[in-house]
């Protein structure tokens, strides 16, 4: 089956935010869609270390651009995830697509400024105090997916844990 939450990542750079991301996207069913250029190799141990033993879980696409991510999902309409955003992302409508896409952008530039500016109405932000610059890249990921996900009420999640015997 398809998964219907979908997190791409525009030219990430640290192998470990991606590896963290990675395992995110395994224990929500969500598809991680790797935009190129990467500052590391899908091969990257580093990569491979941080997303742990759930590589086998994940579904994972690369393009080459932008304009092959666009040219590869024609339906999507990505939530752009920015500290440039007008509306916090619990504000968001995260509930009423049938799927969602959340784009980030690279650790240490962010979504372009072009690309915010055309899709202004899907921008949306994680709150911070005054001042602060952005919130790690891998902790973005996990607060907004989990947020589309709260909205939906987890669907197909297991909501309760149960205590080891000892």
């Amino acid at each position: 089956m398809k998964p219907w939450l979908n997190i791409v990542l525009l030219e990430p750079e640290i192998p470990q935010n991606t590896g963290n991301i990675a395992r995110t996207c395994s224990v929500t069913g969500a598809a991680l869609h790797l935009i190129e250029p990467m500052g590391f190799s899908i091969e990257d141990r580093w990569l491979k270390r941080a997303g742990l033993d759930y590589w086998d879980q994940l579904t994972v696409t690369t393009y080459r651009d932008w304009e092959n991510f666009c040219g590869k999902n024609p339906g999507a309409n990505p939530w752009m995830v920015t500290s440039k955003g007008g509306v916090p992302y619990y504000q968001a409508p995260l509930d009423r697509e049938p799927e969602v896409w959340l784009l980030f952008g690279k650790e240490t530039k962010g979504l372009p400024e072009s690309l915010l500016e055309t899709h202004e109405d899907r921008a949306i932000r994680i709150p911070m105090l005054p001042g602060a610059r952005c919130l790690n890249l891998s902790n973005a990921v996990a607060v907004t997916a989990y947020e589309v996900l709260r909205q939906r009420n987890f669907p197909g999640m297991q909501e309760k844990g149960k205590l080891a015997d000892l």
